[in-house]
């Protein structure tokens, strides 16, 4: 019998100095709401759809500020150019399949159409990002259907968040084992502020490994550029979907900038964003404060805004999350089996722990 996955935390690797939240989790931001919608069927389907949604109410009619960062932009994220404009979302984000991405898109608009108030709307920014599963999952049949999207919108939660082998990350592969949905979180101390930034990744990317510092990838083997056959061009595809949410009153300008720092959080793990990985950061703030209604009578908004010299810690803090929930994506997925009788095995945890403890980056 298989032994149960563990997150870093629990088997006693702690990423960077500031403390996690109650669940380590996006959602231990307030509002913040997470569902998947796990597709595996037959030998050949390993596919799906994860949603994040910044609160409760109607997206459209109560939108958040937000903002796009582009690491390495071989990817098909779509609504990218509004959202950079007018530095707001009105959607759910939607991850899933590359070849699912754009039907995903018009099952968001079909079903923003049909909410409560939207009834005049005859525009919708959808934001739906995805990483190529195809070597797990039977990509070409465009198994996601629309009915698929919307049950992970509405199933989305707050609450502790399923992680590995689930929705969107049901297929992917991350650095020579078997990658997936990770998620963790930061709290900052009262004294500056309080405030929460969580994390969710899917990811799908090459590089060499690393885990709190301690050379894992190399250690096990299994690391990008490790063999490659005398004019063989290497095999760098792959791509990592990142979205980043927080509590703090801060605007799209400044969610950018926040959006910049988890690419920190992917390059300590190692990744290289080599040239065909879709490297995307999208972030927003769940700032009650901060929403921009649909239609609002004033032309004049007032809104509370966090001050520039009051960054660092967040940026600290979406860097360490970056970097835990890409550990945990891969820690949580466990072995599996799809497409062509192809396999992607879970990363061996005791020999992970052996290594970092070898290191001295374990917690004793």
């Amino acid at each position: 019998m298989e032994k149960p996955r563990q997150r870093c935390r629990e088997l006693g690797i702690t990423v960077g100095v500031l403390p996690a939240g109650p669940l380590n989790a996006i959602t231990d931001v307030p509002g913040v709401r997470v569902g998947h919608r796990t597709l595996v069927e037959g030998k050949g389907v390993r596919t799906g759809v994860t949603a994040v949604l910044p609160h409760g109410d109607s997206i459209f009619q109560q939108k958040v500020p937000a903002a796009v960062v582009v690491g390495n932009g071989f990817g098909k994220l779509v609504g990218v150019t509004q959202v950079r404009e007018l530095g707001v979302l009105e959607s759910p984000i939607i991850l899933t399949n590359t070849l699912s991405t754009f039907m995903a898109a018009d099952a968001v608009v079909a079903h923003m159409l049909k909410q409560p108030g939207n009834e005049q709307v005859r525009s919708i920014n959808p934001v739906v990002g995805e990483c190529n599963d195809g070597y797990l999952n039977d990509i070409r049949a465009q198994r996601v259907t629309g009915p698929d999207v919307v049950k992970a919108i509405s199933d989305a939660r707050t609450g502790a968040v399923a992680e590995g082998c689930v929705g969107a990350g049901t297929g992917t592969r991350c650095m020579g084992w078997k990658g997936g949905i990770g998620t963790a979180s930061r709290q900052l101390p009262g004294t500056i502020g309080g405030y929460t930034v969580g994390v969710l990744v899917q990811t799908n990317f090459n590089g060499i490994l690393s885990v709190n510092g301690a050379p894992v990838g190399r250690k096990l083997g299994r690391y990008y550029l490790k063999e490659i056959a005398p004019g063989e061009r290497d095999k760098d595809r792959g791509s990592c979907m990142v979205v980043v949410a927080t509590s703090a009153p801060v605007d799209a300008r400044q969610l950018g900038r926040l959006g910049k720092r988890a690419l920190l959080g992917l390059a300590a793990v190692g990744s290289p964003m080599t040239h065909g990985s879709g490297d995307y950061v999208i972030s927003f703030s769940s700032e009650p404060g901060l929403r921009t209604r649909h239609e609002g009578k004033d032309s004049v908004e007032q809104r509370p805004r966090l001050r520039d010299d009051a960054l660092s810690p967040l940026f600290q803090a979406v860097k360490e999350a970056t970097e835990e929930a890409v550990l945990n994506s891969i820690f949580m997925a466990t072995t599996t089996r799809g497409f062509r009788g192809r396999e992607l095995e879970a990363i061996p945890l005791k020999r992970v722990v052996e290594i970092c403890r070898e290191h001295g980056v374990l917690d004793e």
